[in-house]
């Protein structure tokens, strides 16, 4: 006879690949299993917040206005922003596809333990570098502002020879200090076997790699926004439904890629936890992330009535909480694991398309581009900036007052 698959088996599910699942046994109607559910939907909305935030602009002056220490500032806080246009987002589901497939060749010829060794190894220490850069964020916003400004600055620059493009790097003083603690979750993770199944250990290098996610890939428009929701959903839908290789990489494949969230809380995890990949968080987030900037953008061109409103951040985001939040009313129905994005990229597409349409603003949100500034625009705003030296800067992400509207 053949032998029947646990309830359990039929619950595991994918942390990387974007799927939901309890590694839980026992009573799924118990009510205290409701505050898992919500810790987890509540901790990834979060998450999609921050990461939001983290990818509006900073706002710089031009011209004669920016002196020397806003300029070394900007050096310090500059990033490598990844820009995703739509011909770049239909290559997401096939390279997906492409690396999802391979991981399952390779788990059937070589074991999963080659395959978890090596990748778990490269994720730790790409770990170091995101939970470093996270704590050293969230030191600057503690210190403030000024006050970290007030550090003695170290500069670095690099030129090629007979070339004009410079590279620059420059650091605070408490930087190298700070660096190191950001390995600390990475070493105890790949240390300490009992670790590893640390809520607290994987959410802080989960947390880490949503948020630097979200903040640097930038959607650039909500036409490739929309092209990426569609393409993964399909994506996942083969994929979980059509075979059995997401599932089979997802029970044998051990990385700190998910959030976990204990079970009717309780914080030592006796009981279970419940995951959540982080492609459910990284993907829709940063469709998020780009409603907030066309919200900024908005601002800045003073369509908001001299505040900063954010009705399409708003919306999209509570989208993509109800989306979340049903995924896991079905999966706990039918007791089985759920693509998420099934349920979050219908979510946040038609948040999107209701939110434009009843504001009458379709054809401006949809055609809008949220591409950087060209050399002649930037040479316009200086000569701008100029004629107006008196007139106030626009207000920056974190000043400005709010609204829904």
């Amino acid at each position: 006879m053949r032998k029947q698959p646990r309830a359990r088996d039929l619950t595991s599910c994918v942390s990387r690949y974007g799927l939901v699942h309890t590694n839980m046994s026992g009573d799924f109607q118990s009510l205290r299993l409701y505050s898992g559910y919500v810790g987890l939907v509540t901790l990834a909305t979060l998450s999609v917040y921050g990461g939001a935030f983290g990818s509006l602009p900073k706002p710089k002056r031009t011209g004669d206005a920016k002196g020397k220490g806003e300029s070394d500032e900007e050096d310090e806080d500059s990033e490598l922003l990844q820009r995703l246009a739509s011909e770049d987002v239909w290559l997401f589901p096939v390279l997906g596809s492409i690396t999802l497939f391979g991981l399952y060749m390779a788990m059937k010829y070589f074991g999963k333990e080659i395959i978890n060794l090596l990748m778990g190894w490269y994720i730790t220490l790409a770990a170091v570098a995101s939970v470093s850069k996270t704590f050293l964020t969230i030191v600057k916003r503690v210190v403030g502002k000024e006050r970290w400004k007030s550090f003695h600055q170290t500069k670095v620059s690099i030129s090629n020879t007979g070339s004009k493009d410079v590279t620059k790097f420059s650091w605070r003083t408490p930087t190298p200090y700070l660096l190191p603690f950001g390995a600390i979750p990475s070493i105890l993770w790949a240390t300490n076997k009992s670790l590893r199944k640390s809520a607290l250990v994987n959410d802080i290098i989960g947390l880490s790699f949503a948020h630097d996610s979200i903040s640097l890939l930038h959607l650039d428009s909500f036409k490739s926004g929309t092209i990426l929701l569609s393409g993964l959903l399909l994506y996942d839908v083969w994929w979980v439904f059509g075979t059995e290789v997401m599932v089979h990489v997802a029970t044998n494949l051990d990385l700190p890629v998910k959030l976990l969230w204990p079970k009717a809380l309780d914080i030592t995890g006796s009981k279970g936890y419940m995951m959540l990949g982080l492609g459910d968080i990284v993907i829709p987030g940063t469709y998020v992330a780009l409603a907030l900037r066309y919200d900024y953008h908005r601002f800045q061109k003073g369509q908001s009535n001299g505040t900063f409103k954010k009705p399409y951040f708003y919306a999209i985001l509570f989208s993509y909480f109800a989306g979340l939040a049903t995924t896991m009313i079905v999966m706990h129905a039918f007791q089985a694991a759920q693509p998420a994005l099934v349920y979050l990229s219908p979510a946040c597409i038609m948040a999107f398309l209701l939110t434009a349409i009843t504001r009458g603003e379709l054809y401006e949100a949809w055609t809008w581009s949220d591409d950087p500034p060209k050399p002649h625009d930037q040479q316009g705003a200086k000569d701008e900036a100029k004629d107006k030296d008196k007139a106030p800067l626009p207000a920056s992400p974190g000043e400005a007052s709010t609204g829904s509207d």
